[in-house]
């Protein structure tokens, strides 16, 4: 699997660096492939070990260069690198530690809309990515620390850019902004769905169009106003986006979801991707391993990094009409943004414990609903619920759950939780207690 077609290195004492951190590559594409055992620390670890040697090596070459240089083949492959290794450090549990914060932020600016929602959550995680690297910048490589803050930073500064766009906003236009963005993604959605011609999906199209037109009636010659009749600033924005979503949903009405089939290959390769990951969203805490997802975003990256000057083109290197071009980004975009939705949502506990994790969770949330319910009449009714605890518990040894002779990461949130199902069972209990005390 080959990074996307970029430059070669220009540096010929970089050949030699690229050379290895390929066969690297290739190890962690193996330990992720092979499906017949669980993935542990000590098989990652080495791989680790060798990759931040490079970066060491590849800094000392770089010393004093321009670092914000476009990036060649070599930046590809230690970005897959890092990539597999934050993955498969995910796969063991170790979601805290620094090799496992390598995150991307794609899309938002080249899309023009977007909301304060979808900024808050990446402003959360990159809040997490920082106070993770400051807390294990004695314990891993300089180099290693260099690199990530070197990601975090270019990170940080596309998401200032994006955060004053909207902070030109009038505060009363906030609601009229975010209503355009969801009638934007939504008419987007519409449009990708396989039966985008039903009365359904018109339906939805029609009534879009309904929203947009109480949005046109509520201008005062042309511009929004406040309660004063003064126009608001921040206007032009909100006035650009409704503009794009009249466009935007006559087209999708007119063309009924069919791409012109120049387009339909790349279309159908990215509805399968989308759909894919859409199942496992629903699906993760029992079938995802987290490593799967670096497939998904190589072949998206793929499809991303073949357009020429932002645009989607032909075998004949001719431009994609408007919606081949708009549907395509949306499926890009849909995509990564499920990508990092499961990345962060991954559990900081070892696959190999997985199991055992979900079934507590599962136990917990059933308890949870029986305490909010009221509880329970008498105390037999705890009884399955008790005997489902007695018997995780009894899997420990010495305080352990071993897989093999191997005790799997993530140890500590699995008897967390297991402590917390206890609690609640306990409550449940004494609140029988006091009531048939209070009877007596």
């Amino acid at each position: 699997m080959d990074s996307p077609a970029v430059p070669a290195p220009l540096d010929p004492q970089e050949q030699p660096i690229l050379d290895r951190l390929l066969r690297t590559r290739d190890a962690l594409l193996l330990i992720k492939q092979d499906k017949s055992s669980y993935i542990k620390s000590r098989d990652v670890l080495p791989l680790y070990e060798e990759v931040v040697s490079e970066v060491e090596k590849l800094n000392a070459v770089r010393k004093g260069k321009d670092r914000r240089l476009p990036h060649n083949r070599l930046d590809y492959v230690l970005d897959d690198c890092f990539q597999l290794i934050s993955l498969l450090f995910l796969t063991v549990g170790r979601n805290n530690e620094a090799p496992a914060v390598y995150r991307l932020l794609d899309h938002l600016e080249e899309a023009g809309f977007y909301s304060s929602k979808d900024l808050s959550s990446i402003t959360k995680t990159l809040a997490h990515v920082h106070e993770t690297i400051d807390r294990c910048r004695n314990a891993y490589s300089p180099a290693l620390m260099t690199l990530l803050e070197s990601r975090l930073e270019k990170c940080r500064l596309l998401l200032d850019k994006l955060q004053s766009g909207l902070a030109q906003l009038s505060p009363e236009l906030v609601s009229t902004h975010e209503t355009l963005v969801s009638i934007l993604r939504s008419t987007s959605a519409v449009n990708t769905r396989s039966k985008v011609c039903t009365y359904e999906s018109y339906t939805s199209a029609d009534s879009n169009q309904v929203h947009l037109k109480k949005i046109q009636d509520s201008l005062k010659d042309g511009n929004f106003v406040g309660a004063d009749g003064e126009p608001l600033p921040g206007q032009e924005n909100v006035k650009g986006l409704l503009e794009r979503c009249w466009m935007w949903t006559e087209i999708v009405l007119q063309r009924e979801g069919k791409i012109d089939e120049r387009f339909q290959d790349q279309y159908q390769r990215l509805v399968d991707i989308r759909n894919q990951l859409d199942r496992l969203s629903v699906t993760q805490a029992w079938s995802l391993r987290e490593t799967d997802l670096f497939g998904y975003q190589r072949k998206l990256d793929r499809i991303d990094e073949a357009r020429v000057n932002g645009n989607f083109v032909d075998a004949e290197g001719q431009l994609a009409d408007i919606h081949a071009q708009r549907t395509l980004l949306y499926l890009i975009r849909r995509s990564y943004g499920y990508i990092y939705a499961l990345l962060i949502s991954s559990e900081p506990v070892s696959e190999a414990l997985l199991p055992v994790y979900n079934q507590l969770q599962t136990l917990k949330r059933c308890l949870l609903e029986v305490k909010e319910s009221g509880g329970v009449a008498n105390s037999r009714e705890l009884y399955p619920y008790s005997m489902k605890l007695n018997s995780i518990d009894n899997m420990r040894v010495d305080g352990k759950f071993y897989v093999g002779s191997d005790i799997p990461e993530g140890q500590g949130s699995v008897n967390s939780l297991l402590a917390e199902c206890y609690d609640i069972v306990w409550e449940l209990r004494a609140a029988v207690q006091d009531d048939d005390d209070r009877k007596a």
